[in-house]
């Protein structure tokens, strides 16, 4: 009778903590959680804070409160997407808001920093942008977390703390980048323009639209090289110059050269060949419908790093690379048997970069001293372990 009853008292007890359990350990955990995905958010207002100042610091030592309210102001910058129902005309509607928000953010910069250099112009306009993005990023994951401390989501905040190491990286990596475009340092979106600026070497170089021209002969053929104007932070126009050489005569073969995403496993910097536009943007739709039209064929050389490493400032890696692709663009350049110009496209963000091979070493010497920089300040910083994120 007493192991009956004990027994009995057991199941009971069992029953009552799974009762318990089912009602309150939701509400516990969500309570750590919400409490841990606030910090992360919180450090990430302070990532924005950090950006702004490091815009601050580059327009002005000393700044007075209406430039500060200016900066803050202008973070909240956004731009709203064309229709897309009809199709018809979305990259002609596309192209005209890109303009008109390059418009906006060089009038801000003018604005805010009247003394500056146009080439440093150009780069407080990249710092400005990645400032923005950060500021986005922020408030986005502020977002979800007061939403889940509001509708005590268990599901919600389970996906947002998953996703949070790579949300993190991405921050880290835009608060880096932010810096490293207000500067003018290389970054490792520069390397296409690295390559054509080995490649112009000493040519005399057109600028058309924040775009330089350089036309000379490498391995006896006539090669047209483009890239972005450097050194200042600038995507240029290359499309518009490619278009216009292709309509104009006979082009061989168009080679783009750009920093491309690696899988994991990957390693940074390695190069690989391809066939199409190497070009991040809806941009290369410009040159593939020139290049369909004409029949001329499209090739591509990447180099290959983490989306995140080509944001901020240029790893050694693929510093390391340059050369190699230098000289797999003139194999190609050389094996090339369709008569005609060759034309060669550096894609990418020129920060850092200048428009020859003169100013290309001064570039690779900052980009190595930077990188020793970003190094001993991560050497510096204590590392998370997983469990920080509860998993």
């Amino acid at each position: 009778m007493a192991l009956f009853d004990s027994s009995l008292l057991g199941t009971i007890v069992w029953i009552l903590f799974f009762v318990v359990m089912a009602f309150f350990y939701p509400k516990i955990m969500i309570m750590q959680m919400v409490g841990k995905l606030d910090e992360t958010a919180t450090m990430f207002e302070g990532y924005t804070n950090k950006a702004k100042n490091i815009v601050l610091k580059r327009i002005a030592k000393k700044q007075t409160q209406n430039l500060r309210q200016k900066v803050a102001d202008f973070l909240e910058f956004f731009a709203i997407d064309p229709i897309n129902l009809d199709p018809y005309g979305i990259l002609n509607k596309l192209d005209h808001l890109v303009g008109l928000v390059e418009d906006k953010f060089r009038d801000f910069s003018r604005e805010v920093s009247p003394k500056m250099s146009p080439e440093d112009q150009a780069s407080l306009v990249g710092g400005l942008s990645g400032a923005i993005t950060m500021n986005q990023i922020a408030k986005i994951v502020r977002h979800y977390v007061e939403t889940i401390r509001k509708t005590k989501n268990l599901q919600l905040a389970l996906v947002l703390q998953m996703q949070m190491p790579f949300i993190e990286k991405i921050a880290k990596s835009m608060l880096n980048g932010t810096e490293t475009m207000t500067n003018g340092w290389p970054m490792g979106d520069s390397v296409g323009p690295m390559v054509a600026s080995n490649l112009i070497g000493s040519s005399k170089v057109k600028e058309i639209k924040d775009t330089v021209v350089a036309r000379k002969k490498i391995n006896g053929r006539n090669v047209i090289i483009i890239k972005a104007k450097g050194p200042g932070g600038r995507l240029g126009k290359p499309w518009e110059v490619v278009e216009k050489e292709v309509r104009r005569g006979k082009v061989a073969k168009i080679i783009s050269i750009d920093a491309a995403g690696k899988l994991e496993g990957e390693k940074t910097g390695s190069v690989a060949e391809g066939i199409g536009v190497a070009m991040g943007s809806f941009y290369r739709a410009f040159i593939e419908n020139v290049a369909t039209q004409k029949k001329v064929p499209v090739e591509s050389v990447a180099i290959k790093m983490a989306p995140e490493e080509a944001i901020m400032n240029m790893p050694i890696d693929v510093l390391k690379a340059v050369p190699k692709a230098v000289y797999i663009t003139e194999q190609n350049i050389k094996n090339t048997r369709a008569k005609g110009s060759i034309i060669v496209i550096g894609v990418g963000n020129t920060s850092g970069v200048g428009n020859d091979k003169k100013s290309l070493g001064q570039a690779e010497k900052k980009a190595r001293e930077i990188a020793q920089i970003m190094k001993s300040r991560g050497e510096k910083e204590p590392k998370k372990s997983w469990f920080s994120f509860g998993f």
